[in-house]
């Protein structure tokens, strides 16, 4: 049987499209490669957003900011020394673009101008961290990024 170069493209085309349809299929069934939105509540959190602006330019305004360290116990952030520790208050959120499992947030309760995160909560790779944080009934957000 001879196949003509005609039947050999339409061969071809149909071999590439089986070949694409596999792969498509195979993302859509295969947990692995599930990926996910980065908020479940995306529309509610955008209402919010303008009194995010406003709380990061609060943190702007500081005279000094939150600092970030990376230590041999975990993350340590460092308040304003400036501010009264005793009222602060607000949260911590770590965020990993990755994994939405490994998110995690920590309500502030300083004992002293500093907080540490745990080396053992902490996985290597990228984090974003949000601070939210809460003196003299003024908002405050700082917002960083970080490879741990």
């Amino acid at each position: 049987m001879k196949i003509n170069w005609g039947a050999a493209i339409v061969l071809a085309f149909i071999g590439f499209i089986s070949f694409i349809l596999f792969f498509v299929i195979k993302m859509n069934t295969n947990k692995k490669y599930k990926h996910d939105l980065v908020t479940e509540e995306y529309y509610k959190q955008e209402l919010h957003f303008q009194k995010e602006i406003d709380a990061e330019k609060n943190a702007i305004a500081l005279t000094k900011n939150i600092t970030i360290q990376k230590t041999d116990s975990g993350l340590l952030l460092s308040f304003p020394q400036d501010k009264n520790y005793n009222d602060i208050s607000g949260t911590v959120s770590l965020y990993r673009p990755s994994n939405k499992n490994l998110d995690f947030e920590i309500p502030i309760a300083l004992s002293n101008p500093e907080l540490l995160i745990n080396d053992e909560n902490m996985i290597e790779g990228r984090w974003n961290i949000k601070v939210n944080w809460k003196y003299d009934n003024k908002d405050y957000l700082f917002k960083t990024s970080l490879v741990y």
